[in-house]
């Protein structure tokens, strides 16, 4: 145990970032800090540091196991109660964590009706959809779509509790633009429960969460803490991170939590033992994610570490990151999502994965070709969950 901690005090970290100054003060969770979290600095005006996990699969390599182990525990902290459960996961950093928890908890609770969706930065079909900010991020637009089937709409008009998942909250604002947005939706909603890996809100602001939300309010993290940034004046990299065009077709999928979900995904157990076959024992394994397209990654993943392989998951991303602390390598390739934005894979070079497996929900295209061509990769096309077609690179 830590000393400071056994005396309440908090454990002190500063970080002296190429951006700034960050210091944090840790009062719960301290002895898994450096197994769940590493710093980076951001090319960002807003925001110039990033608390990065590492058990999330976005920005760093995290055994399959490992990830389903923390959405087990944050499922875990949500608060017994009545009526429908409504999941709703960030884009696009916490896709996949958000659909993990959803997926966990509807196993601790065989029975109870809950709904699944996420956050996106695309707009898919012509249904309604609400439209809020997350303001210190590098593409701040997001959309929450309703969902198309009817047993879907009437979970989320009538659920009871809305659980939101990130990977950290830092001021909490995102969550309550969201919530507001919901009771606009939904005023039956009686409680509002925060799960996420790191709370750095700090005490008080954790401890009004209620009165910021209008309802009761709980917060369950693996770590939780208090920040400070002093941020350095240094140029930050200006280019855009999103371009949104309403009449834009993205390819984005409406099969996997943008329309809502009441069940989890099935693990492609076929495919899983087909690629196995012709891995050799002891090949280091990357299955990768692109953009918010996160968890079918993480189930194919987990069915090849199942089998035992060798295996880790993470994702492409369109956050620009600098190449300093927990980032210690960066790609950059075009954008599958057809915005014309830069997109980046961190912590991975190439040649440093015998076998590299791209999913993706776009239709194959020359970014992802490319992407494929750079790391020696397999690309996986995701029709459906049970319809993944492997296709060509050239």
């Amino acid at each position: 145990m830590n000393a400071r901690l056994d005396a309440g005090l908090p454990v002190r970290r500063s970080e002296r970032l190429p951006t700034g100054l960050l210091e944090i003060d840790l009062y719960n969770g301290a002895d898994e800090l450096d197994a769940l979290l590493g710093f980076a600095a951001r090319a960002n005006a807003k925001r110039g540091f990033l608390f990065l996990s590492k058990v999330l699969g976005k920005h760093w390599p995290v055994r399959p196991s490992t990830m389903l182990a923390v959405h087990a525990r944050l499922a875990a902290g949500v608060p017994a109660g009545d009526g429908p459960v409504l999941f709703i996961a960030m884009a696009e950093t916490a896709v996949g964590l958000g659909q993990g928890v959803f997926e966990a908890w509807l196993r601790a609770n065989p029975g109870r009706d809950a709904l699944f969706l996420h956050t996106t930065r695309y707009r898919v079909g012509t249904g309604p959809i609400i439209e809020f900010e997350e303001a210190h991020s590098h593409a701040p637009r997001q959309f929450l779509h309703m969902p198309a089937s009817r047993h879907e709409q009437d979970l989320l008009l009538n659920a009871r509790t809305i659980v939101l998942v990130d990977d950290e909250a830092s001021t909490g604002n995102t969550f309550v633009n969201l919530a507001q947005a919901c009771l606009r939706l939904n005023p039956a909603i009686e409680r509002v429960h925060l799960a996420v890996i790191a709370n750095f809100m700090g005490q008080a602001a954790t401890g009004a969460l209620a009165a910021r939300f209008g309802m009761p309010a709980t917060l369950g993290a693996l770590i939780d803490g208090e920040y400070r940034f002093e941020a350095a004046h240094i140029p930050v990299d200006a280019a855009p991170a999103q371009r949104f065009d309403a009449l834009a077709e993205r390819g984005a999928s409406t099969a996997f939590g943008r329309l809502g979900l009441t069940r989890g995904l099935r693990t492609p157990e076929a495919l899983a033992h087909r690629l196995a076959a012709g891995i050799a024992p002891g090949a280091k394994v990357l299955v990768l994610g692109t953009g918010e397209f996160m968890h079918a990654s993480t189930l194919l993943g987990a069915a090849l570490e199942a089998l035992g392989l060798d295996v880790v998951v993470q994702s492409t991303t369109r956050s620009p990151i600098l190449t300093w602390g927990a980032v210690g390598h960066a790609l950059s390739f075009p954008d599958n999502y057809g915005e014309g934005i830069a997109n980046f894979l961190y912590n991975v070079a190439p040649g440093q994965y015998a076998q590299v497996l791209v999913c993706h929900e776009t239709p194959p295209n020359a970014a992802l070709r490319e992407l494929a061509a750079q790391l020696g990769a397999r690309l996986f096309h995701y029709h459906t969950e049970d319809d993944v077609e492997e296709v060509p690179v050239r």
